[in-house]
């Protein structure tokens, strides 16, 4: 996670004025947004239970259980998903009939006051940001790309330009296909950075730590990316950027991960087996971009009560069966993918919160290096990562197949252990002895085992 007094030191030196502001820098290092997440950032995301109809008390009752339960354990992040700027959204989908948008007077969008009865007066999401800050924890906002149509319909000007308005930045191509609020904006036109500008001031006046940017991966799109991250640094403000959702392509790697802190590797990620071995396959293509301020996104984490509100299915817990629920956990966390919460959190039972409070596997997610596949065939997947702090290697094993129990092992020396090793389970703590030359369980159908290898020689 960011750590507070880096951050501070940073905005000091760099730009000279309080982070919380939203005064620019003109001097802003290329990269610097990089240490703005050193660990993979965990939080909370309101879609999975809410979709776009999520409502300012349920934001605080999820801020109020994750500053109690969870803020000691490294989570922090509090998201606003979907369409917080209309006033007659609908469950189970999105409302494209009749929707009423909030706009001010620059073709920005602003938070539904019937939804957020704090953004009353113009103060947008200011008031329940602080909220959020006064528990420690850090507000987070989802947003489409592009430029709103109403703003462009009614011609409205665009802040910071001589007269510019929006309906000079638009275009109709590539605009995103479920869901219609927006067009793209096209670079090269006088006023689209500024108009990127102009948002990204908006959110930094209100306390913003945390953007989530949709429909900016399938086409990938690089030009909008590229205004987005210039728009953020002249802020001044560190606002971690999350790019969503589809499956980012993988030759666009290199180019990602210099203007994002996290990207989506695959579509939503729900409650089913398939979601997660598709997920698995995907991330094949991943494993050398994982590093300090870049990571990739396993998406938002599908457990406890979800879709009260949703998008998928009715209100319910997850359809995850406990052994999934532990492979769905140990892949993301040795993967050190993102950590969104998915479920409602008040509604948390004693199982799911122990999937999220565990302290040796959030170790592992937080300070483990060097993660890479040994293999994934036959319906088992092998993945190792190193702890750079003690020497140990962690080890997931999956069975991956569906109604057959297997074993699944590996060799020391494919893992890089030379002698013999004791193992512990990362999950239960238990102390599985003394192996020489390998090491193997017998999983049961879609299970896992989570393990910290401590040599006993030379690794």
């Amino acid at each position: 996670m960011k750590k507070t007094i880096g951050i501070l030191f940073i905005a000091v030196s760099l730009i000279g004025s309080n982070v919380f502001g939203s005064t620019k820098s003109e001097d802003k290092g290329k990269g610097d947004f990089k240490e703005w997440a050193p660990t993979p950032p965990m939080g909370w995301n309101s879609w999975d239970c809410y979709g776009p109809t999520v409502e300012e008390h349920e934001v605080k009752a999820n801020s109020d259980y994750m500053a109690k339960n969870l803020k000691k354990y490294g989570w922090e992040y509090i998201v606003v998903d979907i369409r917080w700027f209309v006033k007659n959204d609908k469950a189970g989908g999105y409302n494209q009939t009749d929707p009423i948008y909030v706009l001010d007077e620059y073709g920005r969008y602003q938070p539904a006051v019937n939804r957020f009865p704090s953004a009353a007066d113009g103060e947008g999401f200011k008031k329940l940001a602080d909220y959020i800050h006064s528990q420690g924890l850090k507000f987070g906002i989802h947003i489409m790309r592009g430029v709103p149509k109403e703003a462009v319909a009614k011609k409205m000007p665009i802040k910071g330009t001589n007269g510019i308005t929006a309906d000079q930045i638009y275009s109709t191509e590539l605009q995103c296909e479920w869901l219609r609020d927006n067009y793209t904006i096209v670079a090269k036109k006088p006023g689209a950075q500024e108009y990127y500008n102009s948002i990204m001031d908006l959110y930094a006046s209100w306390g913003v730590d945390f953007i989530k940017i949709d429909d900016l991966s399938r086409p990938y799109h690089q030009a909008e990316i590229e205004l987005i991250r210039k728009a953020i640094d002249q802020t001044g403000r560190p606002m971690v950027l999350s790019t969503s959702p589809g499956e980012t392509p993988v030759n666009k790697g290199d180019h990602v991960k210099e203007n994002a802190n996290m990207w989506r590797m695959v579509d939503d990620v729900w409650d089913t087996w398939g979601h997660l071995t598709h997920l698995m396959q995907v991330a094949q293509g991943w494993y050398s971009y994982i590093s300090p301020g870049t990571w990739p996104d396993c998406d938002m984490i599908p457990l406890g009560r979800i879709s009260v509100r949703g998008e998928r299915g009715e209100d319910r817990m997850t359809r995850l069966t406990k052994d999934e629920q532990y492979s769905l956990m140990t892949f993301f966390t040795i993967l050190r993918s993102p950590l969104m919460f998915g479920g409602d959190m008040p509604s948390n039972d004693a199982f799911t919160l122990s999937l999220l409070t565990n302290e040796e596997v959030l170790k592992m997610h937080r300070e483990s290096t060097d993660v890479r596949q040994v293999y994934q065939k036959d319906g088992k997947l092998a993945i190792t990562s190193r702890n750079p702090k003690t020497g140990d290697i962690y080890l997931a094993l999956f069975n991956i197949q569906d109604g057959k129990s297997d074993t699944v092992g590996v060799s020391f020396a494919d893992v890089g252990i030379k002698n013999g090793s004791s193992v512990e389970d990362v999950w239960s703590g238990e102390k599985l002895g003394a192996f020489t030359g390998s090491f193997s369980r017998t999983l049961s159908p879609h299970s896992c085992g989570l393990y910290k290898i401590t040599s006993n020689g030379n690794l």
